[in-house]
């Protein structure tokens, strides 16, 4: 028989002796030097620390010392220090229930003390000398240190060796005890830190002061660029009616689509300052870039939840790095909607165009002016609906004017090229001076097609058009949708698009009509395997039904009947404005082209196609003077 399967004999039941469950403890509490680092750390930081010093040997397992400027410990409380469950932070249950301290269990010192030597030499303030206490003998001694607390970690676990063997090299355990010393510092900018690795300078950080303090630090610790390439956050939820509770704060800085990257190795959370790993926070910041990136990237952020101490549970592992909050769902919604506010705006208009007397562009950038010899003085057909009368251009918002016609590009345009009136190389030089007053600049050409090139004060922007106005195109769909209670506006054919049906599609279509009908979608069976399209989307009505129809059918079968638009309904408008968008190859016009920017500037989300590929990108003048070796 298998010796694990053999019956044990019964053993008495009885009471473990202290030092047993120390070590037990010091399991959960202490699992690599990065975990000692941690937790003494805190407490330098619970007594007031100014200044903290890390110094390591072996990557933190023959020594752990960290130094701060606190407020110290008498001399009569340093035994208890090391006992289990003996704090200073706590005293009831209503402590317990409101934690404001990084510290609180009274147990780390205790469970360090039994898989490791450590020692602790305090002066307390205003005292004349300071004392030191080992926690193996117990001697108390006295020793010269200035004001503060000096706790010595040395060889981690050599009581228990065989932990030993689930370390790492010493530059991995190193790397990780720098990365909970990086945690803490961006949580506070006012103390100073310093690691020191084998009597070597590893990191510094000064402190900082005033209303930039916190800038300065994540400067110093994640870099200009994460500054360069992020935004930063800073709202307060709404308070609940009758609450006494504060609202939930959050602040911090929420980096770019463009800067996603391939590892979720630059996401810091934070819960009233303390670093923590929160499903809920991760959920609510990744469900927010949802629109915006691309494929399997990571979004980076660094992102600080204020709440009031008695709606988040930190007692939940001794490890300190998991919470629970009394109501996740408004934590989630908050840190979701936040990071969706702050995205949605376009980065195309971060200035303001400037605008003419009645508050509207130049006149030559509206589609307004797509009037001339080539239709007869008439609108062209891509912008129906747009009046020529000249009082009505003079009251109508420009934004609000390209808002309707740029949807409306999936119609085919005339197959012959718009020729740009001639102008005389003065009124040439004017009209792209004026471009510098938009963000995304003056179009000037259009490349094989597929890219748009505009000209702005910066240099050149260089937009792929398909994607902009596929982004557009999904913007507006959702907020047709968000309006129109839950149903897009539909529009009848006037002869129904009929294609051959897979068996596939002949099911879709019978069950899911109502879900169709939600999306603008009319599709019915004309026989056993024929489907017609009845009526579009009042904002794709001039695209291609049969193509359009046979994808939101696909998507359709991929998800269960009856909750296709609560899970689906993002996935299903993005292939619809996929099929309504400006397709390659078509060839615009300057004022299409024009237009198309106007409309990127004003579109929220729109430095980003559904799928998360960049819309636009701007090449600036010193790009291209660094390409042609200018000015050297």
């Amino acid at each position: 028989m298998n010796a694990l399967l053999a019956p044990v004999p019964r053993r008495a039941i009885r009471e473990l002796p202290d030092e047993l469950i120390s070590q037990i403890a010091a399991g959960e509490v202490v699992e690599r030097p990065a975990s000692v680092v941690r937790e003494l750390v805190d407490n330098a930081l619970d007594a007031g620390a100014t200044r903290i010093t890390v110094r390591l040997l072996a990557g933190g397992v023959r020594l752990v010392s960290v130094e701060d400027d606190g407020g110290g410990i008498p001399r009569d409380e340093l035994p208890l220090a090391l006992r289990r469950h003996a704090t200073s932070k706590i005293a009831s249950l209503h402590d317990l229930e409101s934690v404001g301290t990084f510290g609180f269990r009274g147990e780390a010192l205790a469970a360090i003390s039994a898989i490791a030597d450590c020692s602790i030499a305090s002066r307390l303030a205003g005292a004349d000398k300071a004392w030191a206490l080992d926690a193996r003998s117990g001697e108390l001694r006295p020793v010269a240190r200035s004001e503060g607390t000096t706790v010595d970690v040395r060889e981690l676990f050599f009581s228990t060796p065989a932990r030993r063997k689930f370390l790492k090299s010493d530059a991995t355990e190193l790397a990780h005890c720098v990365e909970a010393v990086r945690r803490m510092a961006l949580a506070r900018p006012d103390v100073a830190f310093a690691i020191w690795h084998e009597g070597k300078a590893v990191a510094q950080w000064r402190a900082h002061e005033g209303p930039d303090a916190h800038n300065r630090r994540v400067a110093d610790i994640l870099g200009e660029a994460f500054m360069a390439q992020s935004l930063p956050l800073d709202v307060i939820s709404p308070a609940q009616p009758g609450s006494l509770l504060r609202p939930v704060r959050l602040h911090g800085r929420v980096g770019l689509p463009d800067a996603a990257r391939s590892r979720a190795d630059q996401q810091y959370g934070f819960v009233n300052g303390r670093f923590v790993r929160d499903k809920v926070l991760a959920h609510a910041v990744r469900s927010a870039f949802d629109d915006v990136l691309h494929g399997q990237r990571q979004p980076s952020y660094l992102l600080f939840v204020d709440v009031d101490p008695l709606r988040v549970d930190v007692n939940v592992h001794p490890a300190k790095t998991e919470v629970r909050f009394r109501d996740s769902r408004e934590v989630h919604q908050a840190v979701r909607h936040a990071v969706e506010d702050l995205l949605a705006a376009p980065r195309a208009a971060g200035q303001a165009p400037q605008s003419g007397p009645a508050g509207e562009p130049p006149a030559t950038d509206g589609p307004e002016h797509l009037t001339g010899a080539r239709n007869g003085g008439m609108p062209m057909p891509g912008w129906p609906g747009l009046a020529n009368d000249a009082s009505d251009r003079g009251t109508r918002n420009p934004a609000q004017a390209l808002s309707q016609t740029a949807l409306l590009w999936g119609r085919e345009l005339s197959a012959a090229p718009l020729a740009a009136p001639p102008v005389n190389a003065a009124e040439h030089a004017a009209a792209f001076s004026e471009s510098e007053t938009w963000p995304l600049g003056r179009a000037i050409a259009q490349l094989h097609g597929v890219y748009v090139l505009a000209q702005n004060a910066q240099g050149m922007i260089i937009v792929d058009m398909h994607a902009a106005h596929e982004r557009i195109v999904y913007e507006r769909l959702k907020t047709q949708l968000a309006a129109g209670s839950g149903t897009l506006a539909s529009q009848p054919l006037l002869l129904p698009a009929t294609f051959a049906a897979s068996p596939q599609e002949m099911a879709t279509a019978e069950d899911s009509a109502e879900a169709l009908q939600t999306l603008g979608l009319e599709v019915t069976a004309l026989g056993s395997a024929t489907l017609a399209v009845r009526a579009m989307p009042a904002s794709l009505a001039q695209g291609d039904p049969v193509a359009l129809a046979r994808s939101v059918l696909a998507e359709l079968s991929q998800h269960e009947a009856g909750s296709v638009i609560e899970r689906a309904h993002d996935e299903l408008l993005a292939t619809m404005a996929c099929h309504g968008a400006v397709r390659a190859n078509r060839r615009l016009t300057i004022e299409e082209m024009n237009a198309l920017l106007r409309q990127m500037e004003v579109t929220e989300r729109s430095d980003q196609c559904n799928h998360g590929r960049p819309t636009w990108r701007q090449v600036s003048m010193a790009d291209l003077d660094r390409l042609f070796l200018r000015g050297r």
